[in-house]
């Protein structure tokens, strides 16, 4: 799983950062999921590696502008560049849905494939026979959802030379072992499956906080999880600002991811006020007040990705790596 960034800017767009807007990618699948849809995000997309036909799932944290003022445009590009495309689902807090209709009615767009808008409340807003996705309610100054990518675990592979050492003929046998079952040979011998396959393969946990003060709801989503994006709108010494305005400082994300026992984190929704270089506190000091508690801990950028392993965890964040 690859998780690329089109948006890592808060509240308006600068020359360097769009509004929230992050991709989740499941390569194997060929397909992805939108997490948030700021003003600009089908621009952004046009320089990703990610296709619009591909789009599989939109997850809307919550209702302010700078998650949600690309969606409506983002829905009818997809049916104008794609004729037939394929079906979407969207999900989002309560109130969604009237947001939707209104600018339908105002607005109409006539999409080329079915959409279907799920509100969501704490708990499993989607299972499949791969991932689960999971909710809760962050602290901020409107509703709103911190979601959970969780794989399943997948079971171990089949040791096929331990079977051949046994003396295991080739063929039905060798899937009766690989399910875990118990099977008889010619001359009497009793082996267990289990015996046969090796250790389960933990699947993988991404967490997307959306915008939140640190919270309880947030920490306990994120327990053990492989990634946690979090905002960090501002730094701990601009703490007034964040809590005025139902924001994390980057050392607040680390201090959560930290307790929660993250392996790594990834901050973004950067107030603007930190992007000059030249300035007095700039995104590097910003990206050291994490670090000095998480340390794996990375800057997130418009168009980089960091990369979710079975084994380990690359990041691909141009010179913060």
């Amino acid at each position: 799983m690859i998780v690329t960034f089109l948006g890592t800017g808060s509240g308006a767009p600068t020359t360097r950062r769009n509004v929230s807007g992050i991709g989740l990618r499941f390569l194997q699948a060929g397909k992805w999921w939108l997490f948030d849809c700021g003003e600009g995000t089908q621009h952004q997309l046009l320089r990703s590696p990610m296709k619009i036909s591909q789009l599989e799932k939109i997850f809307i944290t919550h209702l302010h502008g700078d998650h949600l003022y690309g969606l409506i445009g983002l829905l009818a590009s997809r049916s104008l560049r794609n004729g037939e495309a394929a079906p979407l689902e969207l999900y989002g807090p309560p109130g969604l849905d009237r947001y939707f209709r209104a600018v339908m009615e105002t607005s109409p767009v006539h999409l080329q494939y079915p959409l279907e808008l799920k509100i969501v409340s704490e708990g499993v807003v989607y299972e499949d026979e791969d991932v689960v996705v999971t909710c809760r309610m962050a602290k901020h100054r409107v509703p709103s959802f911190a979601y959970a990518v969780t794989e399943k675990e997948k079971p171990g592979a089949f040791l096929v030379d331990l079977a051949k050492q046994a003396g295991v003929p080739s063929g039905p046998m060798y899937g009766l072992l690989k399910r875990g079952e118990r099977i008889t040979l010619d001359d009497g011998t009793v082996l267990d499956g289990k015996d046969f396959v090796g250790e389960p393969q933990p699947g993988r946990k991404i967490v997307f906080s959306g915008d939140t003060e640190p919270c309880k709801a947030v920490r306990e989503l994120a327990s053990g999880a492989d990634l946690l994006v979090h905002e960090a709108t501002y730094s701990q010494r601009d703490k007034e600002l964040a809590v005025r305005s139902g924001h994390s400082t980057a050392q607040e994300a680390a201090e959560l991811a930290k307790q929660a026992g993250v392996k790594q984190l990834c901050l973004t929704h950067f107030s603007p006020r930190y992007e000059d270089e030249e300035g007095d506190f700039t995104l590097e000091d910003l990206l050291a007040e994490a670090r000095a508690i998480h340390p794996s801990t990375v800057l997130a950028e418009d168009f980089g990705s960091v990369s979710v392993k079975r084994v380990r965890i690359t990041e691909e964040m141009g010179h913060h790596e």
